[in-house]
């Protein structure tokens, strides 16, 4: 998922204190038992807070977090792992060339407001996204619609990529077929995400009567997106209320739920952005779980009986340049000296946790395209000066942006992480002036825009597929990076349309050969995220692309 998925990352600053963190916590905790003593709440304390609760109009993880307990796509991940199966299409197939997707959808789903599935619903859904209108084809509102299906029925910017998406017809109530333009890598997996989750056509019709707008970098989202009760998914729970103020989204059991029912009635999500914050909310009991735990608590909180299984690795940390920020990123000797003077070994080893690892490319090592044949760019500091030198940016000056209260999978410490790149930089040479921004939504529509020089950010990965990570930065042009060059455009996308799986792997490794010769910014970590939970929860399979099912949680 984005982060910021072009496309993007997120982050956050270590200035809360925790005392705050934890008693703030006790209004949830205190409607936790229900009948005959069981707990019917669980709490679990999110690094960022979602911004939006329609999961269309997102691009990042903790809005992803929130939504996929409350709405289901066609397709679905496995429990743990990252094999397709079926979601709310129980079967699914498409022809020879993959242009034409054939769903079978379950029978006596219902959404939360009453409403039937069935494949008129579905395409009611796609639909309405082809046939957006002003800030909602903004790539910032509508990221996830444009990489997957590309524009819109009327693209209103030139730069809006063409539409791929072609038409959905309701073949009968339960087969629902969607057609594409051409062939595309993104597809299947494209199916399975949260942005394109289906929603009931009567809240649609709802959604239709309002609008978000875009005043600079900053999006104002549509009215229902930021109220509880106004969205209504398919999912084993329903959003009943999202405060603000107190940083929680509340959710409720869907006794209508078509599969197996949650196991715990309410589901709190509580934004505590702090690592310290979140782990004391854990051992002082007002947070039953918590995601992102900082390395160095891993081994002290399984000391105290705490249980903290670990993701497998499927993310990307990294350093974007955008060169419509600053002219100096135009030349190639800057981004080298820059990729040169950050101490990749050093983040990894201070700041991951057990099983992280130095980047040398647009991708981790676990998806197939990865290759040893790209050019590598090792610390060295007098290197890095030399080559500014020559670059004639002896005196270079770079804002570097950063974001506040959020941490993310492949960021366990980003104000940390951040000031050792600073750092870094500084020893080079180059002065840093840093610029710390709220994660959402001010930092992802500014780095998004183009709005920073240098900027952090990650990807974990939507499906395993290798175009669903270099193709999400560098298929085309984008303000977040603020360049062109159509032989690298090309050399990235040869593998999107290639249907034999050992020609695609080539063409991505190809493709990250060409990109780190380029070099349009630093790829620096690949980290295994771990996630927490109390002594007394049945935790759910934890998921390598961090889509967790809470309604698998239950209390010993």
């Amino acid at each position: 998922m984005r982060i910021l998925k072009s496309r993007g990352a997120r982050m956050a600053t270590a200035a809360i204190a925790a005392t705050l963190v934890v008693t703030a916590c006790g209004s949830d905790r205190d409607k936790g038992e229900g009948k005959d003593g069981d707990k019917d709440t669980f709490v679990f304390g999110a690094p960022g807070d979602p911004a939006s609760l329609d999961p269309a109009l997102a691009s990042d993880g903790e809005t992803f977090r929130v939504t996929r307990q409350a709405f289901e796509a066609l397709l679905e991940h496995e429990p743990g792992g990252s094999k397709l199966v079926g979601g709310l299409a129980e079967k699914w197939s498409s022809n020879e060339e993959g242009t034409v997707w054939t769903f079978n959808l379950r029978k006596g789903v219902k959404f939360h407001d009453g409403e039937t599935l069935n494949a008129a619903a579905v395409c009611a859904n796609y639909d309405y996204w082809f046939n957006w209108k002003g800030t909602f084809q903004s790539s910032a509102v509508s990221y996830y619609w444009q990489t997957i299906m590309g524009g819109f029925a009327k693209n209103e910017d030139k730069e809006t990529p063409k539409a791929n998406y072609k038409s959905c017809t309701a073949k009968d109530d339960s087969t629902a077929v969607i057609e594409v333009n051409e062939p595309s890598a993104q597809l299947p997996g494209g199916f399975s995400l949260q942005a394109l989750a289906i929603h009931s056509p009567k809240a649609l019709k709802e959604y239709a009567k309002d609008t978000a707008s875009a005043k600079d970098d900053a999006i104002t989202y549509p009215k229902y997106s930021q109220e509880a009760g106004k969205v209504a998914g398919t999912g084993p729970y329903k959003i009943t209320k999202w405060n603000k103020g107190n940083k929680t989204v509340s959710l409720e059991a869907f006794d209508g739920y078509w599969g197996e029912k949650a196991k715990v009635k309410n589901l709190i999500f509580r934004t505590v952005d702090t690592e310290k914050g979140r782990s004391q909310a854990l051992q002082a009991g007002d947070i039953d779980g918590y995601d992102l735990v900082a390395p160095a608590d891993i081994k002290t909180l399984e000391g105290k009986g705490f249980q903290v299984p670990t993701r497998d690795v499927f993310n990307l940390f990294y350093v974007g340049m955008s060169q419509g920020k600053n002219p100096a990123l135009k030349k190639p000797e800057v981004r080298q000296a820059i990729a040169h003077a950050i101490d990749r070994q050093n983040l990894v080893d201070t700041q991951l946790p057990e099983g992280g690892k130095v980047a040398t490319q647009f991708m981790p090592d676990t998806v197939a395209g990865h290759t040893d044949k790209v050019k590598k760019y090792e610390h060295d500091t007098d290197k890095a000066k030399q080559l500014l030198k020559d670059a004639g940016e002896s005196g270079l000056k770079l804002e570097f942006c950063y974001p506040t209260e959020v941490t993310r999978p492949y960021m366990p410490a980003p104000q940390n992480m951040f000031e050792l790149m600073k750092d870094d930089l500084e020893k080079a040479g180059i002065t840093v002036t840093p610029k710390p921004m709220k994660w959402a939504p001010d930092y992802l529509d500014a780095t998004e825009a183009g709005s920073c020089a240098l900027h952090m950010l990650g990807w974990t990965g939507d499906f395993n597929d290798g175009f669903n990570f270099i193709g999400t930065w560098f298929s085309e042009f984008n303000k977040q990076w603020g360049f062109k060059d159509k032989a690298l455009f090309e050399k990235v996308n040869a593998g999107s349309k290639e249907g034999d799986p050992a020609a695609r792997v080539a063409a991505y490794e190809a493709a990250n050969v060409a990109i780190m010769d380029y070099l349009p910014g630093v790829p620096i970590s690949s980290s295994p995220p771990a996630i927490a939970f109390a002594k007394n929860v049945n935790p759910p399979k934890v998921s390598p692309l961090t889509q967790e099912n809470f309604a698998e949680v239950s209390f010993k």
